[in-house]
């Protein structure tokens, strides 16, 4: 039975894998706009970020488009399909959970941010609307 129960899960997954990345594409927004001056400066600061993420995972999914709305160019990490990222998650992060994004401080320190809402969150206080008007 629990042989049944797997098959059929792992099915479901294949069936709906491209539904739902062919519904992100076609929903994801379009990018604020920057000034090339901020927009240069906001992909600075990106390069200290990363995001651990499995492709069809609609938290995942959830960030990916406030990403692309808020015209991020953040570094996508794949800890579902490349073991390299999945270790590097298990031993910063804690625990191998999606979404999780990946904070480079200055002095050094990573600092692992988990559940899309709170990163969703982060990324506006940190890129919001603040950053797109004065740009």
């Amino acid at each position: 039975m629990r042989i049944l129960i797997r098959t059929f899960f792992r099915g479901l997954r294949l069936v709906l894998a491209p539904v739902m990345l062919i519904s992100e594409k076609l929903s994801t927004p379009q990018a604020v706009e920057r000034s090339p001056e901020a927009q240069a400066r906001v992909d600075e600061a990106c390069r200290d970020l990363a995001l651990y993420q499995f492709r069809t995972c609609p938290f995942c999914i959830k960030v990916r488009k406030e990403i692309a709305r808020l015209g991020l160019e953040i570094e996508l990490r794949d800890a579902q399909l490349d073991p390299d990222h999945r270790r590097a998650l298990s031993a910063g992060g804690g625990r191998v959970k999606v979404p999780c994004l990946k904070i480079a401080h200055d002095d050094g320190t990573n600092e692992w941010l988990y559940e899309s809402d709170d990163i969703n969150a982060w990324l506006h206080r940190h890129f919001g609307k603040a950053d797109a008007q004065a740009a």
